[in-house]
């Protein structure tokens, strides 16, 4: 199986700062990956860095089957429809309705048919359970349902890669089990799904493999089906 995010021996920047080096991680489809580590030490650079924010100097690294080594700038927007984006601060435009957000998202990526956009839109809330609210606005909206907005708005193009950064970190804990369901179950149709946290009682609950980004590289924690030491993972 081909993975749909391949990176070997990686070196993450932020300008010219070197933030992780040395990088291999390789994702397949339908596969659920934490990525930990204390703040600045660079998860954010390593997200920012596959999905083309940041450049990719040194090494070699491959994304839903684009080069990011060698990536046109021409060719970004297309990379982006293949990962769908999920965000703590949720990023609404708050003087738009729920199905205005969506439209707003898929004009910007060339969706043209009304009728097609009022079909995806109708898909993609009812597979977060958001079907009835399109027609409210962010702030009519509690944060757990927000954040459902934008899983629904990272879905839109169908993407091959779901990236979540700090999904669950402005959520209570009930709210954020629910959200990890429902990014599991996404998960488990098919696409990859690379989220980073720091709400290491989802770990315990749901564990899956797990790197870590600490002292300029990025490194496999040991976890299980039934138990996952983050503290002792943390102390290594």
């Amino acid at each position: 199986m081909e993975p749909v995010i391949d990176l070997q021996h990686a070196s993450v920047y932020q300008q010219m700062n070197l933030v992780l080096d040395n990088v291999s991680l390789r994702v397949n489809s339908g596969e659920f990956v934490y990525l930990i580590g204390k703040v600045g030490t660079g998860k954010t650079s390593l997200l920012k860095t596959l999905y083309a924010e940041l450049p990719l100097r040194d090494g070699e690294g491959t994304i839903a089957g684009f080069d990011l080594k060698n990536i046109r700038q021409r060719d970004i927007p297309k990379l982006r429809r293949k990962i769908g984006m999920v965000f703590q601060d949720f990023q609404l435009l708050d003087d738009r309705s729920v199905y205005q957000n969506l439209a707003f998202v898929l004009g910007a990526t060339g969706w043209k048919d009304k009728q097609a956009i009022k079909r995806r839109i109708s898909e993609v809330l009812e597979h977060v359970d958001l079907h009835y609210k399109h027609d409210k606005f962010p702030h009519q909206l509690s944060g757990g349902e927000q954040q459902r907005v934008v899983i629904a708005r990272a879905l839109l193009n169908d993407p091959e890669i779901l990236m979540a950064d700090e999904p669950t970190g402005n959520l209570d804990p009930d709210t954020s089990e629910e959200l990890m369901r429902l990014l599991i179950n996404i998960s488990k149709s098919g696409r990859a799904t690379l989220m980073a946290t720091h709400d290491y009682n989802m770990i315990r609950k749901f564990p899956f493999r797990t790197v870590r980004c600490e002292s300029g590289r990025l490194d496999p924690v040991e976890s299980s089906k039934n138990y996952f030491d983050f503290d002792k993972a943390m102390r290594m």
